[in-house]
Order: structure tokens, then C-alpha cells, then sequence
């Protein structure tokens, strides 16, 4: 292993840095990760509550048996996933080799040694936790994407706007009425963006964080557009 020791940028690399994310293209696929987080989190979240759901609520005959390890079974296959696009997208490596479980239906045995191995493996419970979480991180991730953007479109906007017809524009307790203010207010809009493009940098590279945790990994950095 290299030893590199670290060294604070100078104010001209930090400001490089600062300017330089919307010509990372790494930058674009966190977004794309983003994006993904919200669809993703609700169809995990809505496909596993109705599985797990519906099967306890049969436990009670031989029926729920089969839905429930069936909704496991994709519980495991979200992880796999959900790996797979941490990897993708986030130019992450997520150390640590997934957990496979042998899936066997030719008799009664195999059947019931597959259903001990799918409830016995980690990863079962884990991507249970990831499901949850996954729904949550969606959710956190539109809104900071919808707000952050909204924002800073809204600032860029000014200049063309800010004199229209029926159109007032407030930043805080200031109402921007002078071609002077607007220009001053798109500048504090590319300030925005640059800066919610970090931000959103570094929620996506928590995202992966938490799967390479909740899976059994250790995520290794290829080269985050932020770091």
C-alpha cells in the first residue's frame, strides 16, 4: 500500500475543484443514481411489504409459506442489485463477495433446505434493512435534487424574468426590481448550483456507502467527481 501524505489544496485547487463538478461526468452518473433512488425505493418498498404482508397473513396455511420465502428470495435479489448499481454509477468497489444462496425445489428436502438457507443467510435480513432504507434515501434524495435545482433555476432565471409582467421576484426580504439585482441574483444561483452539486456528490456516495455496510462490503473509492 502507497503512503501518501496528505497536503491541504491550495485556494486555487479548492476553487478549481469548486468550479470543475458540472465537467465531471462522474458528477452526472451520482445524479443518475439519484434519480434512480426514488422509483427504486418505492417499487422495493411496495413490492416487499405486500409480499411479506400477504404470506404472514397466510402463515396460517401451507400458502403464506411459500409467498414469504418467494419475497425473500427478491429481497436478496434487490441487494444483488442494488450492488450492481452502487458499482455502476458511483464508480465505487464494494469489497467482500456477495452472499449466494443455493436455490433447490426438486423434492421436499432440498425445498426445505433451501427455505433454511434463505432465512439463515445475512444478507436475507439486511436487504430487508436496505429495502426500508433504500425507501427512505429515495425520498431524501427527489427532495434534495427537486429543492436544490428549483433554487438555483430560479436565481438563473432573473435576468430574463425578473422585469415580466405580473412577475415579482424575492430573494428573502428583497424584491429584485433593477437588471443590477437580477444579474447579482444568478450569480448567487451558479453559487447554488455548484455548491448542491457537491452536496448531491456526496449523498450519492453515501448512498453507496450504506449498501457496501448493509451487504457485507467495504466500498473502495475509483474516483468520486468530489474527492
Amino acid at each position: 500500500m502507497s503512503d501518501h501524505s496528505w497536503s491541504p489544496r491550495s485556494p486555487g485547487e479548492a476553487l478549481a475543484r469548486f468550479v470543475g463538478v458540472p465537467f465531471d461526468g462522474q458528477t452526472y452518473r451520482n445524479l443518475a443514481y439519484l434519480l434512480l433512488a426514488f422509483p427504486l425505493g418505492i417499487a422495493y418498498f411496495t413490492l416487499v411489504t405486500t409480499g411479506l404482508s400477504t404470506g404472514l397473513g397466510l402463515l396460517v396455511t401451507l400458502a403464506g409459506v411459500p409467498i414469504v420465502l418467494a419475497t425473500l428470495l427478491v429481497t436478496l435479489g434487490i441487494g444483488s442489485f442494488e450492488r450492481r448499481l452502487a458499482e455502476w454509477l458511483l464508480d465505487v468497489d464494494i469489497d467482500g463477495a456477495p452472499s449466494e444462496v443455493e436455490l433447490a425445489f426438486g423434492s421436499v428436502d432440498e425445498a426445505l433446505g433451501t427455505a433454511k438457507r434463505v432465512l439463515t443467510a445475512p444478507t436475507t435480513w439486511t436487504g430487508l434493512l436496505l429495502v426500508g432504507l433504500k425507501f427512505v434515501y429515495g425520498i431524501v434524495a427527489f427532495t434534495a435534487l427537486v429543492t436544490a435545482f428549483a433554487v438555483a433555476v430560479s436565481l438563473l432565471s432573473l435576468p430574463a424574468f425578473y422585469d415580466a409582467a405580473g412577475v415579482t421576484y424575492t430573494i428573502g426580504p428583497y424584491v429584485v426590481d433593477t437588471l443590477r439585482e437580477a444579474v447579482a441574483g444568478a450569480g448567487l444561483g451558479l453559487f447554488v448550483l455548484l455548491a448542491s452539486l457537491h452536496v448531491l456528490n456526496g449523498v450519492a456516495r453515501f448512498g453507496g456507502f450504506l449498501t457496501g455496510a448493509l451487504l457485507g462490503g467495504t466500498v473502495n473509492s475509483a474516483g468520486a467527481a468530489d474527492d
